[in-house]
């Protein structure tokens, strides 16, 4: 068992709610699965939920920011579920739709679906496989590539005005500098950077919000 750190409860708390169990379960399966299926390295387990699901959970802060509706969430890229599953426990009312092209990786996420009964779709598929198919209020990725490179797959599957949350690290800033042609090119606007968890956790999760204008141009969505 990797119980809850009691210094975290608190935050858990409040993000999850009276859904925390759900994900303690999840903890535990990522624990004793993730490693022997390689979805997370062995040295991760002691500190999930302190670099993984409380990172991720605080993604839910920034949801909760947006000023837009928000009732379908993509989440690009999952792997093991994160933050997707996160999001989905934590948010219960998102319909929530899983993307990845990993059939080990998708068959993973259909079991977790299935063992929490969380009512995910689970898609594999690569994210440009996908544009001008499916479209959502909100684009989530974590860990999956630099700013420039993740916008083009993931900003075209954002609806006219939706928005994608990047989850980044200290480069955040450098990346946005770099996307700024490609974001302009795929209808991207307003990009801000917000830290999330800030005097809760020891490493507070940055995330780039990027909105798509309302009549955005399709040009160039799966191409640089």
């Amino acid at each position: 068992m990797h119980p809850l750190p009691d210094t975290l409860r608190p935050t858990a708390e409040r993000l999850f709610g009276d859904r925390l169990e759900l994900a303690e379960r999840f903890a535990v399966m990522l624990a004793e699965q993730g490693p022997e299926r390689g979805l997370i390295g062995p040295r991760e387990v002691e500190r999930l939920w302190e670099r993984h699901l409380m990172n991720c959970a605080l993604m839910v802060d920034g949801i909760d920011a947006l000023d837009h509706p928000v009732s379908t969430l993509a989440d690009v890229g999952s792997g093991a579920g994160l933050p997707g599953v996160v999001i989905a426990i934590a948010r219960p009312q998102l319909q929530v739709t899983l993307i990845e092209t990993m059939q080990r990786r998708t068959t993973w996420l259909e079991e977790v679906d299935a063992e929490l009964g969380l009512g995910l779709e689970v898609v594999r598929a690569r994210a440009e496989e996908l544009h001008g198919q499916r479209s959502f209020e909100v684009v989530t990725a974590r860990a999956v590539a630099a700013l420039d490179k993740l916008a083009r797959w993931t900003l075209p599957l954002a609806t006219d005005g939706g928005s994608l949350l990047a989850m980044k690290g200290s480069s955040a800033a450098d990346e946005v500098e770099k996307a700024q042609k490609v974001l302009a090119r795929l209808g991207g606007v307003d990009p801000t950077i917000s830290r999330y968890g800030e005097g809760e956790v020891e490493v507070p999760t940055t995330v780039v919000q990027v909105r798509r204008r309302a009549k955005a141009t399709r040009k160039g969505d799966a191409r640089g």
